[in-house]
C-alpha cells in the first residue's frame, strides 16, 4: 500500500487537477483525466494477478467439490493489490492522509462529506493494460468461481482483498449490448452505430445487481470470522430496484434485509421482489428522500449496514458495466454514453470505470457522458443549466421513471466530477417525451423501461441539436427490465394517460370472429394490394380454421 496520498497515484488525484484531452487514431478525442505517472517497469511486468484461476486442466473437478471449494483449492498467491475509503472530494484544509479501511463501517468523512473507494493504482500499474485486457477477456462466460460474474471477472479493480469464499454472487453482469439498428436508421437520422447496454437483463431485472453483489459480499466478509462484526442486517431506502437487488443478495447470503419504500409509488413487480425474498418491508407515507432520511437515522442507532448509494462500495460494482462496454467493443471507446440519472451514483460509476481503464492503459481515452433526467425530477439539469453556480434540491414530482424520482440526490458532487471530466451534458425529458421514446424503441424490437425512455429522449434531442452526429458510436444505458413497468405501458397503449397524446399507442383491435371482418382489418392495416389478395386469403382461411375462436389482432408497428 502507498505510504502517502501523494504516492498513491490513485484516482483521487484525478479530481484535483485540470483534465487534458487525449487523442485516438480511430475516434474523436474527448476530455479525460490527467496522466498517471507509472513506474518504468510497468510496461514490462507480466505475472499472475490476485486470485487468478490456475491453468485449466483436462480433468473435471471432483464430484463432491463445488466451485467455491475448487476456487479455494486453486487460489494463487496474493499480489498485494488493495483499496480503501478516502473523502470525496478532499475537504479544503482537511487531513490529506484521511483514509479508512473497507472493513470499517463508515459512510461519511470526518467533515461529513462522501467517501469514495480508492485503489492502489501504483500496484495495479505494474501490469500493462494489455495484461488486464487479456485477463478480463479470459474470464468471460466461465463458471470458475467467482469469475463467471461480469463484476467479479474484474475482481482486482473492484474489491481486490476480499476472499473469494466471502463473495455473494448470482453471476450478474455480462449483459447484452443491443445493436439498435432500426431505431438508429429510421428514427435518428441514419445512426448506424447506436447501441443499448441492457443492464436490466440481470437477476433481479436492474443494474442495481452490479453494485449489490459488492456491498453484500463485503458485509458477508465483515460478519464472518475473523472480523465477526455484529451486523444484524442490511437496510436501504428504495424506489424499487435497490430493494429488489438487496433482498435477493441478502437472501442468497442468509443475511436479514430491511427495506424502506415510499407507499404506493413503486410498481407491483418491484414491490413483490423484496417480499418474495423474505425482506422486512416497511411501506412509508413519504417519498424516496423521506425514506432516505429515515434509513440514515435508523442505521445510526441500530447495527444495520446502510446499502444506499451513499455507500460507495456499490459504485465499485456498477463501474464494471463501463468496462464491459469496452470489452464488447474489443476495447474501442464509444463516443457517447447516455445514462439515466436519479440519485446520480451511476453516472459517476461509469466515469470511474472508463477513467480507471484509461489511467491503467487499457484504453487511451474516455467517452463523453450524458446524464438524462426526467423533467419532473431534474435538480442536476437545473444545476447544469445554471453553469454549475448553485445546486438547489427540489421536491420531485411524480414521473413514470419512478426509480429516478429523486429531488435531493446523494451523489450530486460525484456526478458533477464525472460530467466536467468528460465534457459531459445533462439533458431532460418530459413525461410525454420519455413515454413516446420508450414506445418507439419498443416498436423496433426493444422492451424498454421508462428510465431508458428518458435516456432515449435525451438522445433524440441531442441528435436534433446536432450535438451527437449520425456516425458517432453511441451507447444508451438501459437500467431496468421493461417487465417491471408493464402498467405504464398498458396505460400508454390504452391511451389512458391524461394530457398525453400517446402517438405510438398500439391497442388491440376487437374483431368479430368471421372471415370478412378479419379480412377488412388486415387489408386496412397491412395495406394489402389486389395482387396479394389471393395469397393472404389462403393464409387467413388456414389460420382461422386452426384458431376456432375470436381473433384479436394488433396493429402493425
Amino acid at each position: 500500500m502507498p505510504t502517502s496520498a501523494a504516492a498513491a497515484s490513485s484516482l483521487s488525484l484525478l479530481f484535483l487537477h485540470p483534465h487534458s484531452r487525449h487523442s485516438s487514431a480511430h475516434r474523436r478525442p474527448v476530455r479525460g483525466g490527467p496522466h498517471l505517472r507509472l513506474p518504468a517497469r510497468a510496461s514490462r511486468a507480466r505475472c499472475a494477478s490476485s486470485d487468478a484461476p490456475a491453468t485449466a486442466t483436462k480433468h473435471r473437478r471432483p464430484a463432491e467439490e463445488n466451485i467455491r471449494e475448487e476456487a479455494a483449492r486453486l487460489r494463487g498467491p496474493v499480489q498485494g493489490f488493495s483499496a480503501w475509503y478516502e473523502p470525496f472530494p478532499p475537504a479544503p484544509g482537511g487531513d490529506p492522509n484521511e483514509r479508512y479501511s473497507l472493513d470499517e463501517v463508515v459512510y461519511r468523512s470526518s467533515s461529513g462529506g462522501l467517501l469514495d473507494v480508492r485503489h492502489d493504482m501504483e500496484a495495479l500499474a505494474r501490469y500493462p493494460g494489455s495484461y488486464w485486457r487479456d485477463l478480463f477477456d479470459s474470464r468471460v462466460g466461465r463458471t470458475a468461481w467467482p469469475y463467471g460474474s461480469g463484476v467479479w471477472s474484474k475482481k482486482e479493480f473492484v474489491l481486490p482483498e476480499i476472499d473469494s469464499d466471502h463473495i455473494v454472487s448470482l453471476f450478474e453482469g455480462n449483459s447484452n449490448l443491443f445493436w439498435a439498428e432500426r431505431l438508429g436508421r429510421e428514427h435518428l437520422g441514419g445512426m448506424n452505430d447506436l447501441w443499448v447496454k441492457h443492464c436490466g437483463i440481470s437477476h433481479t431485472g436492474s443494474f442495481k445487481d452490479l453494485g449489490m453483489t459488492v456491498l453484500v459480499s463485503q458485509v458477508n466478509r465483515l460478519r464472518r470470522a475473523p472480523l465477526s462484526r455484529p451486523i444484524a442486517g442490511v437496510g436501504c431506502a428504495s424506489t424499487g430496484d435497490t430493494s429488489a437487488a438487496l433482498s435477493a443478495y441478502c437472501a442468497a447470503a442468509g443475511i436479514p434485509a430491511i427495506v424502506f419504500l415510499p407507499a404506493d409509488r413503486i410498481s407491483l413487480q418491484q414491490l413483490i421482489q423484496p417480499i418474495a425474498n423474505g425482506a422486512t418491508v416497511l411501506s412509508l407515507d413519504t417519498d424516496f428522500d423521506g425514506c432516505m432520511r429515515l434509513i440514515r437515522e435508523v442505521t445510526a442507532e441500530l447495527p444495520i449496514y446502510l446499502a444506499n448509494s451513499l455507500n460507495s462500495l456499490r459504485l465499485e460494482g456498477q463501474k464494471t458495466a463501463a468496462i464491459e462496454i469496452l470489452q464488447q467493443f474489443n476495447w474501442q471507446v464509444p463516443d457517447w454514453v447516455i445514462v439515466p440519472g436519479g440519485n446520480l451514483g451511476n453516472i459517476y460509476a461509469f466515469y470511474k470505470g472508463f477513467e480507471m481503464c484509461r489511467v491503467l492503459g487499457l484504453v487511451d481515452r474516455v467517452p463523453r457522458l450524458v446524464c438524462a433526467q426526467a423533467a419532473n425530477a431534474n435538480p442536476l439539469y437545473r444545476y447544469y443549466k445554471s453553469g454549475w453556480t448553485e445546486f438547489q434540491p427540489q421536491v420531485a414530482e411524480t414521473t413514470f421513471a419512478s426509480a429516478i424520482q429523486i429531488g435531493d440526490p446523494v451523489s450530486v458532487d460525484r456526478a458533477v466530477v464525472a460530467l466536467k471530466a468528460t465534457d459531459g451534458i445533462v439533458e431532460e425529458a418530459t413525461e410525454e417525451e420519455l413515454m413516446d421514446a420508450m414506445a418507439l424503441a419498443d416498436r423496433t424490437g426493444m422492451f424498454a423501461c421508462p428510465h431508458t425512455g428518458v435516456a432515449l429522449a435525451a438522445l433524440f434531442k441531442l441528435r436534433d441539436q446536432r450535438i451527437i452526429g449520425p456516425n458517432d458510436r453511441t451507447v444508451v444505458v438501459s437500467t431496468a427490465h421493461g417487465l417491471k413497468f408493464t402498467q405504464s405501458k398498458i396505460d400508454y397503449h390504452d391511451k389512458k394517460i391524461q394530457g398525453m397524446l400517446c402517438q405510438y399507442a398500439n391497442p388491440p383491435i376487437n374483431v368479430k370472429a368471421d372471415f370478412a371482418s378479419v379480412m377488412d382489418v388486415l387489408q386496412k392495416n397491412l395495406n394489402v394490394t389486389v395482387g396479394e389478395h389471393d395469397m393472404l386469403q389462403r393464409s387467413i382461411i388456414s389460420c382461422s380454421a386452426r384458431s376456432g375462436g375470436s381473433l384479436v389482432i394488433g396493429q402493425s408497428g
